[in-house]
């Protein structure tokens, strides 16, 4: 369930006092890595099963992520997102907390970088997702059955601000949209589909080589 993102809004304030630093210009053949940190929060409505009769609720979680891109043309990128597992409780309505699973979403996106050899530079990309879930567990009402969620494919949407802090490193501001629709097993029987539908957003430092 989404919350309010004060460190997101924290940062990018942090971000633009920076803006009186070098520009970090990208050009074609350049890469960059980017270390940092992000929430993943599911939409606030994650669907229902057992024909509509089971409300869902999927809870927020921050991990470490890790970027790489490189540039295929001035100013625009490909970038592969990788983080380490998230990890999401699984809510019922008027059951509480029935199960929780960890899943890796990794994306690769196409990236176009505006103003790029000035200190602020705000990106825009697209891409696809692939979200693989694995560790789930149940407990609550539905201790002792045993629960899967399949793979998920999906579009995915990008949008942030770079400002540079060196020549070769920048402050990044970003949030990510992932479709992300799994089908829910129970005991081996197809209960529904869960929409996770996450905004992804944080900080992050990246270093251009």
């Amino acid at each position: 369930m989404r919350k309010t993102a004060p460190l997101l809004l924290s940062s990018l304030a942090a971000a633009l006092a920076l803006a009186a630093t070098p520009a970090l210009a990208q050009s074609k053949g350049d890469w960059t890595i980017g270390a940092g940190v992000h929430q993943v929060a599911p939409k606030s409505n994650n669907g229902s099963l057992a024909g509509g009769t089971l409300k869902v609720d999927v809870d927020n979680d921050i991990k470490p992520t890790i970027t790489g891109e490189y540039f295929i043309a001035d100013n625009l990128g490909i970038e592969v997102l990788a983080a380490l597992p998230f990890k999401h409780d699984i809510n019922i309505a008027g059951m509480g907390r029935v199960g929780s699973t960890k899943h890796l979403p990794p994306v690769i996106s196409l990236q176009y970088h505006f103003n790029s050899k000035g200190k602020v530079s705000p990106f825009v990309g697209a891409g696809l997702n692939y979200t693989t879930f694995f560790s789930e567990e149940t407990g609550g009402a539905l201790a002792g059955s045993k629960l899967k969620l399949d793979d998920s494919w999906g579009l995915a949407a990008h949008a942030g601000v770079d400002v540079a802090v060196s020549d070769k490193g920048s402050l990044r501001v970003d949030v990510r949209w992932i479709d992300i629709d799994t089908g829910v097993k129970l005991n081996g029987e197809k209960i529904g589909t869960v929409n996770i539908d996450p905004l992804a957003y944080g900080v992050s430092y990246v270093f251009k080589f």
